[in-house]
């Protein structure tokens, strides 16, 4: 096979098939901005007895190398398409947490095949920001960078999020290349093909024909997703008391969350 021809690789965790008699059932589960695979350790545990669980470091996160030019979601799901289908994974239940849930919500539009249902944990898609507020904003992260970044952690902290949970994420927003978050956030607002403000998003989940899960922190998102056309399976789910990572604050509930959805949802054997 040439360099050309070569899919992608992504630095994961891949906990491989579960012990006799587990469901088998293989959940991809997808970190989001500035965030890495070990945010998913909790969760993991309480899925992995039942469960094959992939966790992906997105590229320029973690471990995985930059993929300049690819850091969009629509971009980013692609690459993961060609990574699952070279491994032969898949179909799969995809959640992913914020960003990640804008890239397994593009791999089920883009690549059905692949998606037999999706997961998001506090994803922003549907938010009632301006355009011109975003750019605005957009210009403060390329301009302060990695500052810019670690005050994000800060705006993400709920009523009950563990200082140390800021801090974690503190430390790996600072660490962060500033330019692939900046890429990766007007990938998800800015660009030609996203879909993060309210009107592309609407447009954008009319083509996902999969049932869905939304685990929100706002009843105001979820009562606008609740609004769209969906699968007749879909569901959402409101956590109002929690910051922008719950399955960082409460992974045994996220855990359990996720294994209920995949008993409801057909699953590849």
């Amino acid at each position: 096979m040439s360099a050309a021809a070569r899919p992608p690789s992504f630095a994961a965790l891949d906990t491989g098939p579960p012990a006799a008699g587990g469901a088998h059932s293989v959940v991809l589960l997808v970190h989001g901005w500035g965030g890495d695979r070990h945010e998913w350790a909790g969760v993991v545990d309480g899925l992995a007895r039942r469960h094959r669980v992939l966790a992906p470091d997105l590229p320029g996160h973690g471990a995985t190398p930059p993929s300049p030019g690819r850091h969009t979601p629509r971009l980013v799901a692609a690459d993961l398409a060609a990574w699952l289908t070279a491994t032969g994974t898949g179909p799969l239940v995809a959640v992913g947490h914020s960003m990640g849930g804008h890239v397994v919500t593009a791999l089920a539009v883009d690549h059905p095949e692949l998606t037999r249902a999706t997961g998001t944990v506090a994803t922003g898609f549907g938010g009632t920001a301006t355009r011109e507020r975003l750019a605005a904003e957009q210009a403060a992260l390329e301009r302060e960078g990695a500052a810019w970044a670690e005050r994000f952690a800060d705006r993400a902290r709920g009523p009950a999020t563990p200082p140390e949970l800021t801090e974690r994420h503190r430390r790996l927003l600072g660490a962060a290349a500033p330019r692939v978050l900046a890429e990766y956030r007007a990938g998800m607002y800015l660009a030609p093909d996203a879909f993060g403000l309210r009107a592309q998003a609407e447009e954008f989940l009319a083509r996902r024909r999969c049932p869905a899960f939304a685990l929100h922190t706002d009843a105001g998102a979820a009562a606008w997703e609740a609004s769209l056309p969906a699968h007749p399976l879909s569901a959402r789910v409101v956590w109002p008391d929690v910051g922008h990572y719950p399955h960082e604050e409460r992974p045994a509930e996220v855990a359990a969350l996720i294994a209920d959805w995949c008993r409801r949802v057909p699953l590849s054997g």
